[in-house]
C-alpha cells in the first residue's frame, strides 16, 4: 500500500506541475471578439466551427483533462490517508 501511495504522489506532483504550465501558456481571450461578432455574426463562423483543433483550443482540452484528472487525483489521495 505505501508503494501504490508513492506513485500516486508522484503522479499527482507531474500533474499539478503540467496543469500550472499548461495553464501559463493559455492565451487571453480576446476582447475585441465579442465586438465583431456583433458587428459581422457569419465572419467568424469558420474559426468557431474548427477552434478545437487549433493550437489554442488542444491547449484548452488540455487544461480540462489536466483538471479533472487533478480533482480524482485529489479525492483518491485524500481517502488513501484518511484510511
Amino acid at each position: 500500500m505505501e508503494i501504490a501511495k508513492n506513485i500516486l504522489i508522484v503522479v499527482y506532483l507531474i500533474v499539478c506541475v503540467a496543469l500550472i504550465l499548461v495553464t501559463v501558456l493559455q492565451n487571453k481571450e480576446d476582447r475585441n471578439s465579442m465586438e465583431d461578432v456583433a458587428e459581422n455574426p457569419r465572419a467568424n463562423k469558420y474559426f468557431e466551427k474548427n477552434k478545437t483543433r487549433t493550437k489554442s483550443g488542444r491547449i484548452q482540452k488540455n487544461t480540462i483533462i489536466l483538471g479533472v484528472l487533478f480533482a480524482i487525483l485529489s479525492i483518491v489521495l485524500g481517502i488513501i490517508y484518511l484510511l
